[in-house]
């Protein structure tokens, strides 16, 4: 069984923003064809504004729920609008699901992953097949949450999740956008991946990495 520290976290944290600063070009292309070109940008600011917020605390008197905390605080600090509500969210009820806990089980963790797709979908009050971030975060938590529940490992919990996230970003293309900017194209936005749901996989998959 895994045990997870605030130390694993913090790194997890920084291999998302070395993962997103690497995808930022290619999300801002995606998101210059149903959008405003700068949700690379703004991914990128949020999780390095994160990282560098997690970088001074003593790790070893820090509980993983302090540090989410820190996490969300700094990532809506750096992006007020868009993904920086929903990310803040995200990290703000993953704290509350691991609440009292100096260390994470696999089971924990899988529990964090779910509070935080959530609370996504929670504060965009979006559904699955709107062509959103929800659209890969969503299937990835429930993905998760059926591997643990079938026994598997952390690593292969987060394993599925990731190949459920590429599925579900995959989809967006089929889907007419009805949520944000982008539901303005109507059925231009079809055809092109939601960057939302992509920046999401990035995510993910750097979590898998570093977690897995």
């Amino acid at each position: 069984m895994t045990s997870i520290d605030a130390a694993d976290l913090k790194r997890m944290f920084d291999a998302i923003a070395e993962a997103i600063e690497a995808d930022k070009d290619r999300l801002c292309q995606l998101d210059g064809v149903i959008g405003d070109a700068d949700h690379g940008i703004a991914m990128a600011l949020g999780f390095n504004a994160a990282r560098d917020a997690l970088a001074p605390l003593e790790l070893t008197a820090t509980e993983p729920t302090a540090l989410l905390n820190t996490a969300a605080k700094s990532f809506l600090n750096a992006v007020g609008a868009s993904s920086g509500p929903l990310y803040a969210t995200a990290f703000m009820r993953g704290a509350a699901a691991v609440k009292g806990k100096t260390t994470l089980t696999d089971a924990d963790v899988v529990a964090l992953f779910q509070a935080m797709a959530q609370g996504i979908q929670d504060r965009g009050k979006a559904e699955i097949g709107e062509k959103t971030m929800v659209d890969a975060w969503l299937p990835a938590a429930q993905a998760a949450a059926a591997a643990h529940a079938a026994g598997k490992p952390l690593s292969e919990s987060l394993a599925a999740a990731l190949e459920a996230a590429e599925r579900g970003a995959e989809a967006t293309k089929d889907m007419i956008a009805a949520k944000g900017r982008s539901s303005r194209l109507g059925e231009r936005s079809l055809g092109h991946i939601d960057p939302g749901a992509a920046s999401a996989v990035t995510v993910i998959g750097a979590m898998r990495k570093s977690l897995g």
